[in-house]
């Protein structure tokens, strides 16, 4: 996400070099610690943000896992009554909540990731920031006598690395989406084969998962 390549900047720069190569080192060490303090806000409240969705998908996985177990139930109690086309109806309906359930189980896996890179992030740039801050008074008298002895190094490359960095990146990120649309269009002109035999796979576990529960019963 843009917001943690952001940080991520921030958190590499080196103050150090910045100051050196800078035509006013107070003007922008302050930008620098003023950046940073933006950037703190921002991942507090993404991390924030993070968790409260997190905390929907648990309640949603839970919700989901619950009416899984319900249908199940539910076709018992169609066996016992000897109703096979329900108990059918019920074992699919409970299939149907199982793969919800999947699914809901996989987005907080990877929103719990999501929250500790958040988390991790923060940590890191509030450490920068307090280094920064810490440093800044040092960091402008070191530079002015860095100058006075002629040992200012060139500012433009690396300003010019970032930028055939930044562009190689774009670049990448392009053409994984170009690559991601282009697999999803040929997904979807796909033949339909793959779909009736899920279809009759589907129908096959109901089937099973039917006698699962009959002989279940007839156990009991």
């Amino acid at each position: 996400m843009a917001l943690l390549e952001r940080v991520s900047t921030l958190i590499r720069a080196n103050l150090n070099d910045l100051v050196d190569k800078a035509e006013d080192p107070e003007k922008m060490i302050k930008q620098v610690i003023l950046d940073m303090q933006n950037q703190l806000l921002q991942v507090k409240t993404q991390v924030a943000i993070s968790i409260a969705d997190q905390h929907v998908l648990e309640r949603k996985l839970k919700e989901n896992e619950e009416s899984a177990q319900q249908w199940v139930r539910r076709a018992e109690l169609a066996v016992d009554k000897q109703d096979d086309a329900l108990a059918r109806a019920a074992v699919e309906r409970s299939m149907s909540y199982q793969s919800m359930t999947e699914s809901f189980r996989q987005q907080v896996e990877d929103q719990k990731t999501q929250v500790e890179n958040l988390k991790t992030a923060l940590l890191k740039l509030s450490q920068k920031l307090v280094e920064a801050e810490s440093k800044s008074d040092m960091l402008i008298a070191q530079h002015r006598r860095s100058r006075a002895l002629g040992k200012a190094t060139d500012a433009g490359r690396n300003i010019g690395d970032q930028s055939n960095a930044a562009a190689f990146d774009r670049m990448k990120n392009k053409v994984m989406h170009t690559e991601a649309a282009t697999q999803a269009k040929s997904e979807l002109l796909a033949d339909n084969v793959d779909d009736k035999f899920a279809a009759m796979e589907k129908q096959d576990e109901i089937e099973r998962l039917l006698n699962d529960i009959k002989n279940k019963r007839k156990v009991g």
